[in-house]
């Protein structure tokens, strides 16, 4: 039994382990912390019921006045060992109903490795992102990446359903349908920690 619940601070280290065991892309400790100290309702983990983490998400809010309203998913990882049990669709599923409900996002974009295959399926088949652009030698070693993007509700009418997804600390939820193994996503922003450690 794997539980999908937020992240607090001590989960931080066992995240980036988890980080570099699954991901070329790569973090320093403070930029993990930045995330924490900013949008701390936008991190969850799967702990398996051992207390050990097997995934996470890393997500943040843009602050992009120009741009409407919208979330980032920095980072997605699941070990290999507790892949195809629909853990990274239920991270995502989790920091998606946050950027909603805790920011009123109306939408949320990652960027994904164009060869990433199995985490390209899972964005399009499994949580309905589209491919909005492709930016050129986005990764550090050259290759492109898929901007990816996913509405969360309609911009110009003040109506939009509710999805309720209970997620706070400790909550556990049940098993669900399979999804595929996730890819990652580092942030598109200026900071100077976007490909740290590559």
């Amino acid at each position: 039994m794997v539980c999908i619940r937020q992240a607090t601070i001590d989960d931080l280290l066992a995240m980036q382990a988890c980080n570099l065991m699954c991901l070329p892309e790569n973090y320093q400790m403070k930029y993990y912390l930045y995330h924490m100290l900013s949008w701390p309702q936008l991190l969850f983990v799967a702990e398996d019921y051992g207390g050990r983490i097997v995934g996470y998400v890393l997500a943040k809010m843009e602050e992009d006045p120009s741009e409407p309203c919208h979330g980032h998913i920095t980072s997605l990882a699941v070990l290999r060992s507790h892949r195809k049990l629909g853990l990274a669709t239920k991270l995502m599923s989790a920091a998606q109903a946050a950027m909603d409900q805790v920011f009123g996002a109306e939408y949320v974009s990652l960027h994904v490795r164009r060869s990433n295959r199995a985490a390209f399926n899972l964005y399009t088949s499994t949580l309905g992102y589209q491919i909005h652009d492709i930016e050129a030698k986005y990764y550090a070693d050259g290759e492109d990446a898929f901007d990816m993007r996913k509405p969360l509700r309609q911009p110009q009418p003040k109506k939009h359903h509710h999805h309720h997804h209970h997620h706070g600390p400790g909550g556990c939820c049940s098993h669900d349908a399979p999804a595929a193994a996730a890819g990652s996503s580092p942030q598109s922003s200026n900071s100077p920690d976007k490909k740290a450690n590559t």
